[in-house]
């Protein structure tokens, strides 16, 4: 089996929400990418062995003086290929001798773009042709500054008529700065400009494919596992039903199964999970009756943001409770949908801001006997 991690790229993440997007449009083209902070070291990044590195977007300002969030100088000096998106371009700008300002219009959303100059981020890519026969790209904006000079070395790849540089290219060095976000569905070819990135420029393979990282799962589970047990939270939805199936296939009668009936759900969806589960795919379930303890807790709570604290905290509290009866489960399973993660912020970076949380997402309470995997 090829190892699936062996060509990967790293995500510095300066913060932006988006910057869970560029992770998950990395991996559905095929290739591994981890999100590590801005501040991470030399030494990290050496370890990590990327093949290609990308500056995310952010909230902060180049123009904010020594406190700004910078790029580890490394990153421009180890001969990687870069792309700086939004903030990243700025910073990559800013730190290579260019200049950045604010800007006297702020873009947040639709916004079409010249391709100014061949390159390889963005041949052959165009939604439209101008009158004048320039490829003009349909992308999503979201900034108050500006690139207002290129380093030297750079030439001008993109441009709209309130942002003159919103592209700039060193090909020789492969260092490629773009102030709109491909990672969001706006930008109508934003997967083609990743895939160029990744593949072409970086020279990665896309080794990252469902079957290969089934079986990597599969392998890495029963590895850390050993003779353990699991104890999953089931809700009966896709993303806890997918990690039931693969953790049944890795290792089992080790794991089980904790559906907690909240007394919020469908009539008889209960019993439907249940019969699912445990007579259907014959895996372990228990039936955590907790209705009283749910409702009870939400009384007098009219804030979204608290009733859902409320809900992930009795969530974990009835997930301890079950494995305190279950003998050598050192492991708490959990699925968790990608939007979730984005939500809320949920990065090991902790530099983005929280839209709003979920109950599947965020830390255990320090007293939790299992560890989550």
């Amino acid at each position: 089996m090829s190892d699936i991690h062996s060509q990967k790229i790293l995500i510095l993440d300066f913060g932006s929400q988006y910057t869970q997007l560029i992770a998950r449009r990395i991996r559905e083209i095929g290739v591994f990418s981890e999100i590590r902070a801005w501040d991470i070291s030399e030494e990290e990044i050496r370890e990590f062995n990327p093949r290609g590195i990308i500056l995310s977007g952010g909230p902060e300002s180049v123009t904010g003086g020594a406190e700004a969030p910078r790029a580890p100088d490394c990153v421009f000096t180890m001969g990687l290929p870069v792309l700086g998106i939004c903030y990243g371009m700025q910073t990559m700008a800013g730190q290579l001798g260019g200049r950045v300002e604010s800007s006297a219009v702020h873009e947040f959303g639709y916004a079409q773009i010249k391709v100014e100059s061949a390159n390889t981020l963005l041949q052959d890519i165009k939604d439209h042709i101008g009158t004048d026969g320039d490829s003009l790209l349909d992308v999503w904006m979201s900034h108050g500054d500006k690139v207002t000079a290129m380093p030297e070395g750079f030439e001008l790849m993109a441009s709209t008529p309130s942002c003159p540089i919103a592209g700039m290219v060193n090909e020789e060095k492969k260092l490629y700065g773009i102030q709109f976000h491909p990672e969001v569905t706006h930008t109508l070819q934003g997967e083609r400009m990743f895939q160029h990135f990744a593949l072409n420029i970086c020279g990665c393979e896309a080794l990252w494919t469902a079957a290969a990282i089934i079986e990597d799962q599969i392998a890495r589970v029963r590895e850390q596992v050993g003779d353990s047990h699991v104890l999953l939270g089931l809700s009966g939805g896709v993303d806890s039903s997918v990690v039931a199936a693969l953790l049944h296939k890795a290792i089992g009668d080790q794991l089980t199964c904790v559906f907690v009936d909240n007394g919020l759900l469908r009539k008889n969806e209960g019993d439907a999970v249940m019969e699912m589960f445990a007579k259907n795919m014959g895996v372990k379930v228990i039936r955590a009756n907790a209705q009283d303890k749910f409702l009870d807790g939400l009384v007098g709570i009219s804030d979204p943001e608290k009733k859902r604290k409320v809900i992930g905290n009795t969530f974990i509290e009835v997930f301890d409770e079950e494995s305190q009866k279950i003998d050598n489960v050192k492991f708490l399973a959990q699925g968790t949908i990608y939007p979730d993660v984005i939500e809320s912020a949920a990065s090991k970076t902790g530099k983005a801001h929280v839209i709003k949380s979920h109950h599947n997402v965020g830390g255990l309470p320090d007293h939790m006997a299992p560890k989550i995997g």
